[in-house]
Formats: C-alpha cells, structure tokens, sequence
C-alpha cells in the first residue's frame, strides 16, 4: 500500500488489519455507547449496535467511484494483488475492534455494561468501504465469522453477479445498493470503473430472488439526481423480491463533499414521500422509519423475524 494512502487512513481513523483488510468504528457505536441511541439496523433488524464490527476485506478496490461515497477514491483498484488470510481477517477485525473501543473504559459517560459485550463482537458489517465481492475468498471469510457465532452483512453495489451465485456460504443478510433508476443515471452518478456495470447490476437483481439468505434493496438518493423515478425503482424492485427495501437520503460527509452539494440531502419528509409512493406500487409494507438518519424500512411480509442476539 502507498505510504500517502496509509497517511488517509490513518487519518481517518482506520486500523489496518492486513494488506487490504480494515477496521473502522462506526459512528453509531459511539451513539449507543454514550447516548444510548442505536444504529438504524438495531431498530430494523435487531442487530445490536455495540456488539457490531464495521470491517472490509477490499480496502481500496472497488468497481464505482460513486459520486456519493465518502471515501477518499484517488487510489481506487478494481482487484486485489495481494490477499489477506480470512482467518487472519476474522482474528484481525476482533482484536483492532477490541483495541479501538478500549479507551471507552475510563469515560463516566459511557454504558459500562455494553462496554463489557462489546468485547464480545455478535455481529460484522462487511461494509466499511471498497466492494467486498472483489475479495476472491469472501465465502471463507464469511465461514470463519459464523464459526466464531458472528452474524454478516454484506453490503455490495451488485457488479460481481458470479460472485454472489457461486457464494457460499451466504451471508446472514445481504444489501444490495441501487442508487440508479436506469443505465444513464447509473453511469453518471455511480461512475463505473469496469464494463457493463449496469448490465451486471441487473443480472445481480435477477438471480437475488435464488439466493437463499436475508435480502435488502438499499437505495440511496440524492436530490436532483435520482429521486425522480420511483416507477423504475419500483420495477427493479420487483424483478429483485428482496425481504426488504431501504429507501434512505444521502449524507453530506467525508470526500463526497468534494463532488456533489448539501442540497442534494433530501430531508426525511422527502424520503418519506418517495418511500409511500414506493411502497403503493410494489405493494411492500411501510413498516418502520427513523427520521436521525432519513432512512424508511419497506418490508415485503408484514413483522418479518428480526435477527436476535443473546
């Protein structure tokens, strides 16, 4: 890795766990810990959010450079060279999770008792940046995490469809980001760094209804720019079944600051708009809402099980 890239991450507040494997606290660890205000998925899904690994197995290698993405993308690859261990991911994750929540013990603030749980990480979120399906052994890895009895969440952007049939083990939930209605939104807004991304998007929502696991549609929208289409939405949605959809309002954060502006943030009452019409025409049930981080939960079953953790 080049030494002004390990500068950015270190900056950022990244702890590296091999050559392209990383972990990084989430900003809703800090909420729950201090302020007792969970992370969305906690309300949706029941994952808890102090128990929760926010990692990635593909550091700086991704198929986009999405306009919205907050990461820093002057170093973007679409492969890996050198690839990490699973095991020594796995091992890696838990111990720098460990390390940076460490200091958490000596602030009167803090929750000492999901201080202590969170010593014993229940869940991963295989997310924190780069497209984790370039990772050539995610079943592995995914494996070695439900050994150790921690649940996965993968986040794609759906351009690796072969990766994700072939896949196995699945994981516990897969989200699925669609953040283009069609092929010229997509190219301008998600900014693909291979050949027929759009196309490979599609074949991905064509065989999610085969997989066997958990399944979310994320859509991530940025006012004047992709809100405008919720009848195309509403047919991708369609043609990919998930359990869930997650319609949820882009954040004016990190380097994303530096391509798109703050009126792209749509507000809650917008999401919310765009979520009900979503919902009349694929027939998915407004189910939940949190309004802290403009995001709406549409369930395709009515009280679908949460994930429950010990």
């Amino acid at each position: 890795m080049e030494e002004a890239l390990r500068l950015v991450l270190k900056k950022q507040g990244y702890m590296l766990t091999g050559e392209n494997s990383a972990v990084k606290l989430c900003h809703w660890f800090r909420e729950s810990l201090l302020h007792n205000r969970p992370c969305y998925k906690e309300t949706f899904y029941g994952i808890r959010t102090h128990r929760c690994i926010q990692m990635t197995p593909a550091l700086n290698q991704c198929t986009q450079n999405c306009l919205f993405c907050w990461r820093f993308q002057g170093f973007t690859e679409t492969y890996l060279k050198e690839v990490d261990d699973p095991i020594q991911i796995v091992e890696g994750s838990i111990e720098a999770q460990k390390k940076l929540i460490s200091g958490y013990g000596g602030n009167p603030e803090a929750d000492q008792q999901k201080l202590r749980e969170a010593y014993h990480p229940k869940h991963v979120a295989i997310s924190l940046t780069g497209e984790p399906t370039l990772y050539p052994r995610l079943g592995e890895l995914i494996e070695e995490y439900h050994k150790r009895g921690i649940t996965t969440f993968l986040v794609t952007n759906g351009t690796m469809p072969e990766v994700l049939e072939k896949l196995d083990p699945l994981p516990t939930q897969l989200y699925v980001t669609v953040a283009a209605p069609n092929e010229e939104i997509y190219k301008k807004l998600l900014v693909p760094m291979i050949s027929r991304g759009w196309e490979r998007l599609k074949k991905t929502l064509e065989i999610l209804p085969s997989l066997n696991t958990r399944k979310v549609i994320r859509h991530t929208l940025l006012k004047n720019w992709n809100m405008e289409y919720v009848e195309e939405y509403a047919k991708l949605d369609l043609l990919a079944e998930p359990h869930f959809i997650e319609p949820k309002g882009y954040v004016y954060v990190g380097y994303s600051r530096e391509r798109v502006t703050k009126e792209s943030m749509p507000s809650h009452e917008e999401i919310r708009e765009f979520s009900k019409r979503l919902s009349d025409l694929t027939g998915y049930f407004y189910s939940d809402e949190r309004e802290d981080s403009r995001v709406v939960l549409l369930e395709k079953e009515k009280n679908f099980p949460k994930i429950t953790t010990l």
